[in-house]
């Protein structure tokens, strides 16, 4: 650090299809980056091109992969065997981690990557430049835990976890989901795990939501609904049920936005389209600027990824969480947990049709101050958090002053 004062972090995105994880990474470099800092993304976001990216941080683009089972995937563009494009990506990964020499890897969800395609890059940071550290971060709930027992006992994670990991990050708070008992952590390494508190976004001014609800043509004395899918790939039911409730109850006053995510079939799309149509509700598949269309809501309906929460909850907007149970149940237990919290309502999955869906939107629409003021005091710290993990990182690496002399002390 004394011959060199900028500090590289290199952060692992393995992003096989959908917006959260890229989503996540790009908040936290966001935060990070300084003029001293340097922040480099590893992603397999097909779609990392269509965020604009601060100064100071940037990606390096490996090809994308598409799960097709829990343990098979395919090369997402280019036409080849999937264990050459895997070979491809390890590759792309450990060349740029020894020629960017990362003080911090910070690497998101997956603790090997994708088919284990960053254990590589792990082991050798570990013999050949053991000053790097190395963080898992883990969103707040990965899963039901039986399912993340079996998955890390059969991928032998819990021994990479204590041989590679200097720390593990959890975006969450231990009182809402405690990671380390639900995922069964070895007492070995539970003092490396730290539970960071959620993690906000950059709030929209009053100007810019003010300008969004123009944008929409809502009018002074009606309602702003956003529904959003995130990536899209499995939100076009919640979107045609929240279309037929329009055509089969009386919705008046409310102005609604639909985001369907990129990742929506087209197909999918227009149809959604041709039947808003007569309701002037506007589709949008993607939006760059969330946190101004959250700001601008009086109401979102989202799928309860992890990231969209966070973005949600950071404009003080309230929602209705109707989680998707498979493949993975973590938004179901995500919005089990904050409902407990008074911040959301939710409807499962199950019992999604429009009666039930009608049935939860109207009350809550006469209910949006006493779910504000929850969400106002829940904390959002995650990032504070971060940042002075950071800089005890960089103190501890900064050199004696002694040292930087070339004096030695006296026995």
């Amino acid at each position: 650090m004394g011959q060199n004062p900028l500090y590289n972090i290199l952060m692992y995105s393995h992003d096989t299809y959908g917006l959260g994880h890229i989503r996540r990474t790009m908040s936290i470099a966001g935060h990070l980056r300084a003029s001293d800092v340097n922040v480099l993304i590893l992603t397999g976001s097909p779609i990392a091109g269509r965020f604009s990216f601060p100064e100071n941080v940037d990606f390096v683009r490996i090809p994308g992969m598409i799960k097709q089972t829990n343990d098979e995937y395919r090369s997402l563009s280019i036409r080849i065997d999937p264990e050459h494009a895997l070979n491809i990506r390890k590759s792309i990964i450990a060349a740029t981690t020894r020629t960017f020499r990362p003080d911090l890897f910070i690497v998101d969800k997956e603790p090997l990557g994708l088919k284990k395609e960053v254990l590589p890059t792990l082991q050798w940071l570990k013999e050949y430049s053991p000053r790097t550290r190395t963080i898992l971060g883990l969103r707040d709930i990965m899963d039901d835990r039986e399912t993340v027992r079996s998955d890390w006992r059969h991928k032998g994670v819990y021994r990479y976890l204590e041989e590679l990991y200097s720390e593990i990050w959890v975006y969450g708070r231990q009182e809402i989901y405690d990671a380390v008992e639900e995922y069964g952590l070895p007492g070995s390494i539970r003092e490396r795990v730290h539970f960071t508190g959620y993690l906000p976004r950059r709030v929209a001014s009053d100007r810019a939501a003010a300008k969004t609800r123009r944008k929409f043509c809502v009018g002074e004395e009606e309602k702003m609904i956003v529904v959003t899918a995130g990536g899209g790939g499995d939100g076009y039911a919640m979107m045609e049920t929240y279309l037929a409730m329009h055509e089969q109850k009386a919705m008046t006053g409310i102005r609604s936005v639909l985001i369907t995510g990129p990742f929506m079939p087209r197909q999918q799309r227009r149809l959604l389209a041709r039947r808003a149509r007569s309701f002037r509700i506007k589709i949008v598949p993607f939006y760059p600027r969330m946190e101004e269309v959250f700001a601008a809501a009086d109401l979102v309906v989202s799928m309860g990824g992890y990231n969209t929460v966070c973005e949600i909850l950071s404009q003080n907007t309230p929602f209705l969480i109707i989680p998707r149970e498979t493949p993975r149940r973590e938004q179901l237990l995500r919005a089990t947990a904050f409902s407990r919290q008074g911040l959301v309502d939710f409807l499962p999955w199950p019992d999604l049709a429009v009666d039930s869906l009608h049935a939860r939107i109207m009350p809550m629409l006469d209910s949006l101050p006493a779910y504000r003021e929850a969400i106002a005091r829940f904390p959002l710290d995650g990032i504070d958090f971060i940042k002075k993990r950071l800089a005890v990182f960089r103190m501890a690496e900064e050199p004696e002053p002694a040292a930087v002399a070339g004096i030695t002390e006296e026995p």
